[in-house]
């Protein structure tokens, strides 16, 4: 892609303002389906311009932003906060989120009966 194209990969911008934690992550999720650019499905390749809404679903939360600025290397938190508007949603309060369930640490493996109380939380 040409430097004086105006635009930059899907994949690529997500990881540079570190919406992900590396690009081959934004590059599954965009395969995957979990990244939409102006409400369409795109994949790793599909260009991004100042203007666009992205809707990113990653670690079970939805982020909506508007693409302000491009950036091609990943930039440091303060930068990369700058080069777009974060409409998402807010997280969930912990009281919604499902509890994990967790052994002590040492307590060896779970026996029969605490493993069939960990399906039954878990509704399976």
């Amino acid at each position: 892609m040409a430097a004086d194209d105006g635009s930059v990969r899907i994949d690529s911008w997500i990881w540079s303002v570190r919406l992900t934690k590396t690009r081959s992550t934004a590059a599954a999720a965009c395969r995957g389906g979990h990244v939409r650019v102006n409400g369409d499905r795109v994949k790793p390749a599909h260009p991004v311009r100042p203007g666009d809404e992205v809707r990113l679903f990653h670690l079970g939360r939805e982020r909506v932003v508007v693409v302000k600025r491009l950036v091609r290397k990943r930039v440091g938190a303060p930068v990369a906060a700058e080069c777009y508007v974060d409409n998402s949603p807010p997280p969930p309060p912990p009281e919604y989120v499902a509890p994990v369930a967790r052994r002590e640490r040492g307590a060896g493996r779970p026996t029969k009966r605490e493993r069939r109380e960990t399906e039954r939380l878990r509704g399976r």
